[in-house]
């Protein structure tokens, strides 16, 4: 059986599918790493975007 470690923890984890969290060991794991995302302590390298890709503020709901 194939096994990764936790992003988070460390601790080892079978890639199965009864590892329901997979990659991380438990939902508390996957949780801390979501907030770590959300916090910006984790992020994916490259030039900062221009805004360009963001929606119109300006828009009303209908023309969204």
């Amino acid at each position: 059986m194939r096994e990764v470690e936790c992003p988070h923890c460390g601790k080892p984890v079978p890639w199965t599918p009864e590892s329901r969290w997979r990659p991380f060991c438990s939902e508390r794991c996957r949780l801390i790493d979501l907030g770590q995302w959300f916090g910006e302590e984790h992020a994916i390298p490259g030039e900062p975007g221009d805004g360009h890709d963001l929606p119109d503020d300006d828009l009303d709901d209908e023309a969204r």
